[in-house]
């Protein structure tokens, strides 16, 4: 899943290793509480939500040069103190002899190997953020760079002789302050689009810089790439490192970026692969070479060299303004400038991949058929599975002889370190971060069923069962909706929308891939746009009525859940699902599309998936509108909970105000969750905890009693 997608569903999905990466960045390197490893004793074996914010939660990893060590960073959370500490470790190739580098109140986080003995990472130095070293043991501890405002990430050349640094500059288009005799006021004037992305005010934009390194120190001298230019890379909200990469010799660095600013860029996704040449200052758009036919119209995302300089690949979609295009493998022939897809063959998304060492062929992880698999491909465009196992693997790293080295989760388990051997393809769990957990834990059921639709298709459904399932019980149920809108469920594991947690609580979880969803195939994934209200809603209560024919399941004590379009979707089926649930929950979620239009602020999305403005009388804008949940709120007479972030601005928080006032001025019972201080997303612990309690708490009123 592409990090776009994943920031509008509104779920942590930790089966994107991004994703995990940016919760694990917090912002409490100056905490003077050294939060670590949670010793915590389970009661009677039931996952509760203070068990799940005591996980490690495993991000960023890093292969030694000759493979043979792996560093890796974990994250630690208090409820107590509502704050997180990261951590580095560092391990034998195998697993064994694992050891905690960092032991500073300060988080450190970000590990990169400068050579097969020294680490390179991050941590603030007199409140600001550096790169610092240390040996394969945590010692000799060194800081390199010295610069004057946050590196927020870092790249050293294959050749160690310069260092990409990422770091922030102001954002000339956003005025955030007037008069120098108004020094308190806090207001912000803007006059153009994209003032505001995600959940804060665009008042300065990521550079690359490039700095010279000594092998002690980084020059305070740095060449920005973007200099005197109003644009990001990485891109935001979620763009990382892993938007650029060095050429084998280091003369050049491939970055990622939409040069795009205002209503320009909040309505096109087209986003490129420059070139810049460190020797002259000449760079060069890769996307868009003269006499080329192929101009690379859609998002075109983290580029890596092959070993031999020759060739340059990247994740490229096809159609501007369409965000939810299908991400395939593009390789670029430096010698000759030719192009080509290699990937055709899967239809469906390549969410991340590596080159396989010194060999023209690649490794890549897939969205396919309810899971995150790993795949091989080569420069014809042969692409063959590698694993056959029911799990989400986030991220990949060339190990020794044949393997990778990959993080791996699934509905039952949060993220580990795993090696998976690419002939066989089986998989060596190295990292075993909260088995003291899971050993005090009742273990669950998850089982794929194939749902008939009411076209006729075969659609594959997640159902998860709670603990110690009795098939000659009555269990209430629950309709899992998921968001995006075009987000594969997956074997994801995520700190709010856990589904082994809903299990534990003694609910069964039905989740379906409905209609718009990749991983299926690409008629599947594009029959929701400018369809909301048609064929994806009739999938969500096919599934439901499907499960409730099975006698283990309660048709009185049905819930519907479900987050972004999740919500959209309770929003919808609250007006239309003829008494089958006894209660709803919708978080950051849309009730209504005319509201929309005009307020979220990545204008490409609403132009293609509802087709334009509600101002535009067409035929499919006109059908779009038509399923508003807004406009059947008249008929809500089921008990709704509201859930929203007021620093969510992909879906304002108005919209749950809206929906909720709607349903009390109706009669009917509802709450209203409001987080002031959380985005599209709910990361401080303390009101993840509300938000559990909250969550289970309207469950448990009307399916339990």
């Amino acid at each position: 899943m592409n990090q776009r997608r994943n920031a509008f569903i509104g779920i942590v999905l930790a089966a994107v290793v991004v994703t995990a990466f940016y919760l694990m960045r917090d912002k409490n390197e100056n905490s003077k509480v050294n939060i670590g490893k949670s010793d915590i004793r389970v009661e009677d074996g039931r996952f509760t939500p203070e068990v799940l914010w005591s996980m490690g939660r495993i991000g960023g990893v890093a292969v030694s040069p000759d493979a043979s060590k792996i560093a890796y960073q974990v994250s630690y959370y208090s409820v107590q103190e509502n704050a997180s500490h990261t951590v580095i470790y560092v391990m034998d190739e195998n697993g064994e002899n694992s050891r905690l580098l960092t032991k500073s109140a300060k988080s450190e986080h970000s590990p990169a190997w400068i050579d097969n003995d020294h680490i390179a990472f991050l941590t603030s130095s007199k409140g600001v953020q550096q790169v610092f070293s240390m040996d394969a043991n945590g010692k000799h501890r060194k800081q390199l760079s010295f610069m004057d405002k946050d590196v927020e990430g870092f790249l050293f050349s294959p050749d160690m002789k310069n260092v990409l640094l990422i770091m922030s500059v102001p954002n000339p288009l956003v005025k955030e302050k007037q008069y120098e005799d108004l020094p308190k006021a806090s207001g912000m004037i803007a006059d153009d689009l994209m003032f505001r992305h995600w959940d804060s005010w665009v008042t300065s934009l990521p550079h690359p810089y490039v700095a010279a390194f000594d092998g002690g120190k980084v020059a305070d001298k740095c060449v920005d790439l973007l200099d005197g230019e109003p644009y990001e890379s990485p891109m935001l909200p979620f763009g990382g490192i892993e938007q650029f990469a060095w050429s084998p010799d280091g003369k050049s660095v491939a970055y990622t970026c939409r040069k795009k600013a205002g209503a320009e860029y909040t309505k096109s996704t087209d986003s490129d692969i420059y070139l810049y040449n460190i020797e002259n200052g000449e760079t060069k758009n890769l996307c868009k070479l003269p006499g080329t036919e192929d101009l690379n119209m859609g998002y075109d995302i983290n580029p890596k060299f092959s070993a031999d300089g020759r060739y340059i690949a990247w994740q490229s979609m096809e159609r501007d303004g369409y965000e939810s295009d299908i991400n395939r493998l593009y390789v670029l022939d430096l010698t000759d400038g030719s192009k080509k897809f290699v990937t055709e063959s899967f239809e469906s998304n390549v969410d991340d991949f590596i080159w396989a060492g010194d060999r023209n062929y690649f490794y890549f992880i897939g969205s396919w058929q309810g899971c995150m698999s790993l795949f091989s491909a080569d420069l014809q465009g042969n692409v063959l599975p590698i694993n056959t196992d029911a799990c989400d693997y986030n991220s990949l790293a060339l190990g020794n002889k044949n393997r990778l080295i990959v993080t791996r989760q699934s509905m039952r388990f949060a993220t580990e370190i795993y090696s998976v051997d690419t002939k066989r393809g089986l998989a060596a769990k190295l990292t075993n971060e909260n088995g003291h957990i899971y050993s005090q834990l009742e273990n669950i059921k998850v089982e794929a069923r194939a749902v008939k639709t009411t076209d006729g298709k075969d659609m594959l459904t997640w159902v998860v069962f709670p603990p110690d399932f009795d098939e000659t019980k009555k269990y209430p149920t629950i309709l899992f909706c998921e968001g995006g809108p075009q987000s594969m469920v997956s074997q994801f594991w995520s700190y709010r929308w856990n589904f082994r947690i809903m299990a534990a609580q003694g609910y069964i979880v039905v989740a379906p891939n409905r209609r718009g969803l990749p991983g299926f195939g690409k008629k599947w994934l594009e029959d929701i746009s400018g369809d909301y209200g048609g064929q994806c809603m009739k999938d969500l209560l096919s599934a439901i009525d499907d499960v409730s024919k099975e006698p283990y399941v309660d048709k009185d004590r049905l819930g519907c859940v479900g987050a972004s379009f999740g919500g959209y979707s309770v929003y919808w089926l609250a007006g239309h699902h003829e008494g089958r649930f006894k209660c709803f929950i919708a978080h950051d979620g849309i009730f209504n599309l005319e509201q929309q239009y005009v307020e979220t602020e990545e204008m490409w999305f609403p132009q293609w998936d509802l087709g334009g403005p509600y101002w535009d009388k067409n035929k499919v804008t006109e059908s779009t509108y038509a399923t508003s949940p807004h406009l059947f709120a008249d008929k809500w007479d089921t008990p709704i909970l509201c859930i929203h972030g007021e620093k969510d601005y992909r879906i304002l928080y108005s919209q749950a105000v809206s929906a909720f006032q709607a349903a009390r001025l109706r009669g009917v019972p509802a709450e209203l969750l409001l987080f002031p201080d959380e985005n599209h997303w709910v990361l401080k612990p303390q009101n993840g905890v509300l938000w559990q309690r909250t969550y289970f708490n309207w469950l448990d009123r009307w399916l339990k009693n």
